[in-house]
């Protein structure tokens, strides 16, 4: 299976450069396989670059999970992520789906200097 970078993935969600969208989704067609990096990169571009808000990202997070063409890779953990973000949005994306990957790997807990996170179950702030 084919793999895509972040600045396809970014344009067939932001669809802003019409050429580059029709490469994409023909590069897409036969199913392409997306990376935990390319979707965080990606949702970083979305926030940083085209000001989405939370809600957007995580739609955008739904659509991607939903894409008929895409193979997101451990699409279970990248639910479970989304469900974390959706629930708590400043704690970033990327923080949550962090967790969910040490989570399925089985190395909790996922130790943090952060505030916020620890918030959430497997997480353990570090003083």
């Amino acid at each position: 299976m084919r793999a895509v970078d972040t600045n396809v993935l970014v344009r067939l969600l932001v669809r802003d450069d019409p050429d580059q969208v029709k490469t994409a989704e023909s590069f897409i067609a036969s199913g392409a396989w997306v990376s935990h990096l390319v979707l965080a990169e990606a949702l970083w571009v979305l926030d940083a670059v085209y000001d989405r808000t939370p809600e957007q990202i995580a739609s955008a997070i739904d659509r991607l999970l939903n894409h008929k063409e895409l193979t997101i890779q451990d699409a279970e953990v990248v639910t479970e992520a989304l469900t974390h973000f959706q629930t708590r949005p400043a704690l970033g994306f990327s923080h949550c789906l962090v967790l969910e990957i040490a989570r399925k790997a089985g190395h909790l807990p996922f130790g943090t200097f952060d505030r916020s996170l620890p918030k959430l179950d497997g997480t353990k702030r570090l003083e």
